[in-house]
């Protein structure tokens, strides 16, 4: 038989474009003559075609991996059939470093661990040194710190929103959330003097009280945010786009995310109302009223929205918060102990006098005593009784807790934090093997993980 393919254009049934991509093919020449390939050639070529399988490198960059994160992915067309997570490329050793600093100097680290939570860390971090030393944070303090957590948890959501939408494509989204993200960050340099990274909180309580008109400015940043959140719900919660981006994407249940050890959004959009200032109250989160917004659809369009619901209820945290502080009025924010507090911290809302750095001038220049206490805290640092202690906090991705063992000096021995990111990054092969490659994206996104938590 003559081939005419070379000289003649062909007629064929099947191909690339055909409907049945098992049926066995057939070709007519243009002499008329119909060829069909069958048997055993036919199935060793399916075969062969079924096992043909890639594997590509997605990441680690910040477009569509959500940070440095490097994801290997098994594609069987556009289908992934095996997923895996490399970390480590944002490895600081921050909990080693801990081990050479004091424990003040402690918080300075952990505070970089989780960058877009950084209160969060600090929290849990002089929370589990308090319980060594077994001292109790004044209470003002404790609604300072807790006012200080929501609008932490607030500026984490919007980056979540905002990342996410720019991963999906949804620009916009990206702009908003950032434009509401600089609303936090402006609010809290202005409270704790630095946009992130603070070490404001200190073991004992605070580094400072907070300066003198932050109830306005607050009042200032409910007000705007009540104003712009409905904006996200015409954005992006009813956008038939983003819907279907998101619904039925990502879908883990409840026991799948009990057994991977999933927690904080994640669980709670699968339906288990889990939140540790709920159910493990810590601080004085006991003395205030919100709700645990929950789901059952498991999928990354519910997580979308529990992100949203949560910045409302956090809204209404401060705004309980700004309450319970004018209700106690001015007052000691850190421990009276002078083992562990700075002279000029003992003073501060004892005497009246305020927290400035005239105050401070004023206190180390006035006594040479308090000088060399002052020094010797700061250089040396103060002891803590030796032992272990565990401390968790709800960050904005789920369970955030530290790990202190101290052995009656200085410095920890070790300091370990069971991250959310680490924990919760388990979860993407679960969410995303069966599903299509550009669903990864949105997987990842819903996840919210934060590289320097996660290899910290």
């Amino acid at each position: 038989m003559t081939d005419t393919r070379a000289d003649e254009p062909t007629t064929t049934t099947g191909g690339p474009l055909r409907q049945d991509p098992y049926a066995a093919p057939e070709r007519e020449t243009t002499e008329g003559t119909v060829y069909t390939v069958t048997g055993g050639d036919w199935d060793t070529l399916l075969e062969a075609e079924h096992d043909d399988r890639i594997v590509i490198n997605m990441g680690p960059q910040h477009p569509s991996t959500h940070g440095v994160l490097r994801l290997v992915l098994e594609l069987e067309g556009e289908t992934v059939t095996q997923g895996r997570a490399v970390i480590g490329y944002l490895h600081t050793g921050i909990e080693k470093n801990c081990e050479y600093r004091t424990w003040t100097q402690g918080v300075t680290f952990v505070t970089r661990a989780d960058y877009l939570a950084p209160l969060f860390n600090e929290g849990a971090y002089c929370m589990a040194t308090e319980k060594l030393l077994g001292i109790e944070v004044p209470e003002r303090a404790e609604h300072i710190r807790v006012l200080l957590w929501e609008l932490n948890r607030i500026g984490s959501h919007l980056v979540a929103l905002a990342t996410g939408g720019m991963e999906l494509g949804a620009l916009t989204g990206m702009t908003s959330g950032f434009r509401e993200r600089e609303e936090v960050l402006h609010l809290l340099e202005f409270l704790t003097g630095l946009r992130m990274n603070h070490a404001f909180f200190r073991p004992g309580g605070l580094a400072q009280d907070l300066p003198e008109g932050w109830q306005e400015r607050v009042r200032e940043f409910l007000g705007v945010m009540n104003t712009r959140l409905p904006d996200y719900d015409r954005l992006l919660t009813g956008q038939p786009i983003w819907k279907q981006r998101l619904q039925g994407i990502g879908y883990l249940p409840v026991d799948g995310c009990l057994a991977l050890g999933a927690s904080g959004p994640i669980l709670r959009s699968a339906g288990l109302a889990w939140d540790l200032r709920k159910h493990m109250p810590y601080s004085v989160y006991d003395q205030y009223d919100f709700e645990v917004p929950t789901a059952t659809e498991g999928d990354c369009y519910a997580r979308y929205q529990l992100r949203v619901a949560e910045i409302h209820e956090s809204l209404k945290l401060m705004t309980q918060a700004m309450a319970k502080l004018d209700e106690i009025g001015p007052g000691r924010v850190m421990v009276d102990d002078p083992k562990v507090a700075w002279p000029a911290q003992l003073s501060i809302g004892s005497d009246g006098m305020g927290n400035s750095l005239e105050h401070v001038r004023k206190i180390m220049g006035q006594s040479m005593e308090s000088l060399i206490h002052h020094f010797k805290l700061v250089t040396e640092g103060f002891h803590v009784p030796p032992g272990q202690a565990y401390a968790a906090v709800e960050s904005p991705r789920g369970e955030l807790s530290v790990h202190a063992v101290s052995d009656g000096g200085t410095r920890p021995v070790r300091v370990h934090l069971r991250d959310p990111s680490f924990v919760n990054l388990q979860s993407m092969p679960a969410m995303s093997e069966g599903g299509q490659v550009a669903d990864v994206i949105a997987a990842v996104a819903s996840i919210d993980p934060v590289m320097g938590g996660c290899d910290r």
